[in-house]
């Protein structure tokens, strides 16, 4: 099988910083839950549409490099297929994936943790678009926790945050409650031909991905699948470091503290569309944002003397925050080092395109 690679290229509206994050939701491995009496209150807040799914004392953990306890072949999770620049093979191959409780050390003590709230699920859901700005179409939406009014939420940071605090509905963790937060982390062994000395290892803290969503939809003109996705990830730390692949040492960890990434791509004036071409690629884009016709923007910019519908639509694209993407890293540091705290706000996606190419045999 021929590797692919990406090419990308893309225009924003101001300086951006590439993100790369990977999210993997998998059934779980051991996943225990019992009915619960609801309260009147909480039986009012629950209207009955779509699906909603919530995972109580849920643990996820994925090994798959060692033979089990009887002997038994290893399961292996391994992503082939792909070709360095110079035509080795890569061979990439998961040695540990969990989701879990709060204070796992890194995936060494792993305790449940729920996803979800019966008031507050994980949705699957066939919504109107006419009230999300896709007028005329059923769309898909596959959504975490919504975020709720700031008087009733929790800080989405921190580990040990009260009630009326933030506006995310996931709750920490606290001595008499798991929480619905999850350290999250994935160790990898990446073998670029016959070198496969170190392991890359990824984790999260008490992380929370209140507000995201994914939404699907048929584009008519362009006979198409459009969407929309928005992803928010918060995490109180997120690490990343390299160690032998037997794990006797590591290289130095690289920490971002109060890590918050809220990335939005595509909108209701801007979907995101998906194709594959004739060789089989995969085209992921965003289109540009439609041109103003000669006159209908004033020459000094100013309402007065534009297209009113003109000049309103492009001031709610560049001012509607929904539209920006926005990252936060309290702080950075590798090892010992601290540099200090990062921040990028209000990027804007006006082109982006993301396509899949056949390298070479």
């Amino acid at each position: 099988m021929n590797g692919r690679r990406l090419s990308c290229k893309a225009g924003f509206g101001s300086a951006f910083a590439g993100v790369f994050l990977v999210l993997v939701a998998i059934t779980p491995a051991s996943a225990l839950a019992e009915l619960e009496r609801l309260a009147e209150s909480e039986m009012s807040e629950i209207d009955g549409a779509g699906i909603g799914l919530v995972f109580d004392n849920f643990t996820f953990s994925h090994g798959t490099d060692r033979p089990d306890a009887d002997g038994n072949q290893a399961r292996i999770f391994r992503i082939s297929g792909i070709k360095s620049t110079d035509g080795r093979e890569v061979d990439i191959t998961v040695n540990h994936l969990y989701i879990a409780g709060a204070n796992s050390n890194y995936g060494e003590n792993l305790t449940p943790v729920n996803l979800g709230r019966l008031v507050n699920p994980w949705r699957i859901d066939i919504v109107d678009g006419n009230g999300i700005g896709v007028p005329d179409k059923a769309v898909l939406e596959l959504a975490a926790p919504s975020k709720i009014p700031g008087a009733e939420g929790f800080d989405c940071m921190g580990a040990s945050a009260a009630a009326g605090s933030g506006q995310c509905s996931s709750r920490p963790a606290t001595a008499d409650w798991i929480g619905e937060r999850a350290d999250i982390g994935m160790q990898m062994n990446v073998a670029v031909g016959d070198d496969r000395s170190a392991n890359l290892n990824i984790h999260a803290r008490s992380a929370v991905i209140d507000g995201s969503y994914l939404r699907l939809w048929g584009d008519d003109q362009r006979s198409q699948m459009a969407g929309q996705f928005k992803l928010n990830f918060y995490s109180p730390e997120v690490s990343i470091n390299a160690c032998t692949q037997d794990g006797t040492a590591c290289g130095s960890r690289i920490t971002m503290s109060d890590f918050a990434l809220e990335l939005a791509i595509g909108n209701s004036l801007q979907p995101v569309f998906f194709d594959v071409d004739g060789g089989g690629n995969f085209i992921l884009e965003v289109e540009t944002i439609r041109s103003p016709g000669a006159g209908q923007i004033a020459a000094n910019g100013l309402r007065a003397g534009s297209n009113a519908q003109t000049w309103d639509f492009y001031q709610d694209y560049y001012s509607n925050p929904e539209y920006r993407s926005n990252l936060q890293i309290g702080n950075f540091s590798v090892g010992d080092r601290d540099f200090g705290a990062a921040r990028v706000e209000g990027m804007l996606i006006q082109h982006l395109q993301i396509q899949t190419k056949d390298l070479a045999p």
